[in-house]
Parts: structure tokens; C-alpha cells; sequence
């Protein structure tokens, strides 16, 4: 698939791109990459790549080729009705075309009464594993692709035999969501390789901690975001209770300033007493500036942010879940329509059986019209299949662009988060260089604190005299 030419049928707008790249209607770019799950990888023609869903794509140049016989196919055509060929396709499964028509069959044409002689047409094909619609297999290039990946031949389902083992041996459908079988599962190549990314990681859905109902993974990644909005709003309350914190420790800090205790010590001592003092009325207005600080910088911006964030996710929600009740009832009609073409196939085949026990014009005229029957059953199934998969095929692309914004948003969110925290830590910082400058004065007075001086002073201040008594003389 790489090099292939392809252009967009639906420009990207808004958010629906990746990787910031858009493609423009009618640009043509090279595919690049084919992983399943129906985002391709392109580069446009000045080099840059992008993803894109591959429902937005046609591939050009989709030219019929001549179909050629495989090896040992001669000697089986010779038993063919005219205009029939027989040919092997990429699976290694024998089919035939009519040269005249160009219609397919799986079944072998043969002349027997009650076995049609020109085949249904096909209406859906596969070639390599891809689905083409509205191309005999015979006539495509298998380099050509387009639209969605499917598993197994496909067949027109309204032939007398047709059988549903193609779905379920490649394919299981859980909870209405079709994933490859794990037996035959191919590889699939993530979409954000090495990233852990959302996109790639929560397509099914699981059971709840008690084991009684199903959660999908796209609400498993609302809880995500939604007990983040939680833990952010839990932050928040934290600043407030460390705000009080230093509020009421300010407060206490400028009353004990102004105790009047000890307010008797004199000298050098008194002094660094006194300033001891007045820097806890210092150290409490840094306090107070440091809890002002925390409220405006760190708690408001944690409360403020992504306000509507609850309301926007809940729409988001809905919507993801619209898309799966819509999945759900086109898998109800691709059931019915199934259960149909079974009963159609049923009443051909017993109208077959009563032609061979007994030939009549009525009963050849049942039989055409029992068989015109099946046949529009068939093609009723292939219609709800295919309304099925366009269904499946917008949840996917929405559930990528969604889980790719939830990604962005919980990034952001952490973002936010670690940056406020950060500044947390510099205000804290900030408060300890201005609480060490309230103490230096104290320091240096405390150095400067000799005892002898404050004698000297207080001896000076309250000495009664400096004559000392004598002895008594007789």
C-alpha cells in the first residue's frame, strides 16, 4: 500500500486532525501507513504527514485489469457453461466469472434444473482482506483499496448457499462493536505507537469492580477525567486549610508580639529582647502576604479551572453514546435482515428439493421466485451491513478525536496543576528568605549583648556610693 496515490473527499475542520496537519479537499497525498482500525498515515506533496480516517479517502487510478486464469484452470473451465471462467482469488478460494456479464458466483454454474445459471451479482467483493464496493473481484488491481477492513471472502450472501461462517470464523461481534476473531486475528499496529495513548487501548468494554454490568472504555476514560476535575477541586480545599493555617498562625504571631512579659529586661540584653519581639510582628505580616499570596496564585486558579468542565464532558457522554445506540440498532437490523435471508434460503432450498422429486412449470416458477426473493434478502442484508459499518466506522472516528482530546485535556490538567504546585513551593521559599530577614536585626543585637557593659550601665544607673566601710577604731 505504500506509495499509493489518494486523494480526501472531506477536508479536516476544527478539531478533527492530528498531528496539527490538515489535509484540503481534493489534495492529493501518499498513504504512508494502513493500520487496521480505519486511520491511515499520508504525506502530502511538501512533505508533511498526517492521519486521517480512511473514509475520507478514494484511491485514484482504480483501472480494471483482465482477469487471468490460475494454473490447472483450463481443464476445469472446459466444464463450465459458455462465457464462464474459473479463478482463484487472494485467499486461495476457486470463483467464477461470467465474461459476458461480468458477474461472480462462489457456486460452480451448471445446467442442472433448480441451480441458477447466471449468478447473482456481486455487489460487495474483497480483495486482500479489504472491502471495495460495487466491483467484481475479478476486475480489481488487489493494490487498490478502499474504505474498510474486513476479514474473510465475502460472498453474495443471497445465493442458495451462502453461508455466514466468514463472519463468524474471522469476526465476533461483542456488545454490537465487530473485532477480528482471536484465532485469526492479524496484527494491528497501533495508531500512537510507544505513547500509551488513549486512542489505542480502550475499544472494548469490561466489566465493573462488582462483576454485575458492563462499562465501556470510553466511560472508563470520563471516570479518568472526571476524578481529576475531583482530585484538582481536593487540591484546591488543601490550599484553603493551609491558608487558614497561616492566617490564624499570623494572628497568634502579632498578639504574642505585643506580650508584655520580660519587658523589664535591660542593657545590650533588653535590646535583642525588644527586637526578639517586634520581628514576630514582622514575621506575621509575612505571613499574612504569604496566605493572600496562596489564595489568589495557587487555590483560585485551581478552582477556577474548567468550570464547565463536568457540563462539557456530560455532553461529550451523550454523544459517544448516541453513536453506540446507533451501532446497536443497525446491529438489530443486520440481525433481522440475517435471520431473513436464512428463512429465504430455506424456502429456496425445499422448493429446490420438490423440483427434483418432481418437475412442473409451477414448481420452476416457485423456484424463480423464491430465489428473486433470496436475492433481495441478500442484498437487504448487505445494505444493513453496510449501514452497520458506516455506523461503526463514525464511533470509531469519533471515539480517536475524542480520546485524543480527553488525552489532551488530562496533559493540560496536570500541566496546570504541577505549575501552580510549583509556585506553591517558590512563595514558600519567598516566605523563609523574608521570616530569616526579620531575625537578622536579633542576631545582631544578640552578638552584641556583653554583660560587663550592662552591669557597667545598671551600676552607673543605681549605684548608692562607692565607699566601702572601714574597721572601728578604739
Amino acid at each position: 500500500m505504500s506509495g499509493s496515490r489518494c486523494q480526501t473527499l472531506y477536508p479536516f475542520s476544527g478539531e478533527r486532525h492530528r498531528q496539527g496537519l490538515r489535509f484540503a479537499a481534493g489534495e492529493l497525498i501518499t498513504v504512508l501507513q494502513v493500520p487496521d482500525g480505519g486511520w491511515w498515515e499520508g504525506q502530502k506533496e511538501d512533505g508533511l504527514r498526517g492521519w486521517f480516517p480512511a473514509s475520507y479517502v478514494q484511491l485514484l487510478e482504480q483501472k480494471p485489469r483482465k482477469a487471468t486464469p490460475q494454473t490447472g484452470e483450463d481443464t476445469l473451465n472446459g466444464h463450465l457453461p459458455p462465457g464462464w471462467q474459473s479463478y482463484m482469488s487472494p485467499q486461495g478460494r476457486r470463483y467464477y466469472v461470467n465474461t459476458f456479464t461480468n458477474e461472480t458466483t462462489w457456486e460452480q454454474p451448471s445446467s442442472v434444473p433448480g441451480t441458477p445459471k447466471s449468478p447473482v451479482s456481486q455487489k460487495s467483493s474483497a480483495v486482500n482482506g479489504y472491502h471495495i464496493s460495487g466491483s467484481p473481484v475479478h476486475q480489481l488491481d488487489s493494490g487498490h483499496m478502499s474504505l474498510r477492513k474486513t476479514s474473510g471472502d465475502h460472498q453474495s450472501p443471497g445465493s442458495p448457499a451462502a453461508p455466514r461462517r466468514q463472519s463468524k470464523e474471522s469476526s465476533l461481534t461483542i456488545n454490537c462493536v465487530t473485532f477480528p476473531h482471536p484465532d485469526v486475528m492479524p496484527e494491528q499496529q497501533l495508531l500512537k505507537p510507544s505513547e500509551w495513548s488513549y486512542c489505542d487501548y480502550f475499544w472494548a468494554d469490561k466489566k465493573d469492580s462488582q462483576g454485575n454490568n458492563t462499562v465501556s472504555g470510553f466511560e472508563i476514560l470520563l471516570q479518568k477525567q472526571l476524578k481529576g476535575k475531583q482530585m484538582q477541586k481536593e487540591m484546591a480545599e488543601f490550599i484553603r486549610e493551609r491558608i487558614k493555617i497561616e492566617e490564624e498562625y499570623a494572628k497568634n504571631l502579632s498578639k504574642l508580639s505585643q506580650n508584655s512579659l520580660a519587658a523589664q529586661e535591660e542593657g545590650t540584653l533588653g535590646e535583642a529582647w525588644a527586637q526578639l519581639k517586634k520581628s514576630l510582628a514582622d514575621e506575621a505580616e509575612v505571613h499574612l502576604k504569604f496566605s493572600s499570596k496562596l489564595q489568589s496564585e495557587v487555590e483560585k486558579p485551581l478552582l477556577n479551572f474548567r468550570e464547565n468542565f463536568k457540563k462539557d464532558m456530560k455532553k461529550c457522554d451523550h454523544h459517544i453514546a448516541d453513536l453506540r445506540k446507533h451501532l446497536a440498532s443497525r446491529y438489530a437490523a443486520v440481525e433481522k435482515a440475517r435471520k431473513a435471508l436464512t428463512e429465504r434460503q430455506k424456502d429456496l432450498e425445499m422448493k429446490t428439493q420438490q423440483l427434483e422429486v418432481k418437475l412442473s412449470n409451477k414448481t420452476e416458477e416457485e423456484i424463480k421466485k423464491a430465489r428473486r426473493k433470496s436475492t433481495q434478502a441478500g442484498d437487504d442484508l448487505m445494505r444493513c451491513v453496510d449501514l452497520y459499518n458506516q455506523a461503526q466506522s463514525k464511533w470509531f472516528e469519533e471515539m480517536v478525536t475524542t480520546t485524543l482530546e480527553l488525552e489532551r485535556l488530562e496533559v493540560e490538567r496536570v500541566e496546570m496543576i504541577r505549575q501552580h504546585l510549583c509556585q506553591y513551593t517558590q512563595l514558600r521559599h519567598e516566605t523563609d528568605m523574608f521570616n530569616q530577614s526579620t531575625v537578622e536585626l536579633v542576631d545582631q543585637l544578640l552578638r552584641k549583648v556583653d554583660p560587663a557593659k550592662d552591669r557597667e550601665l545598671w551600676v552607673k544607673e543605681h549605684k548608692t556610693g562607692d565607699i566601702r566601710p572601714v574597721d572601728m577604731e578604739i
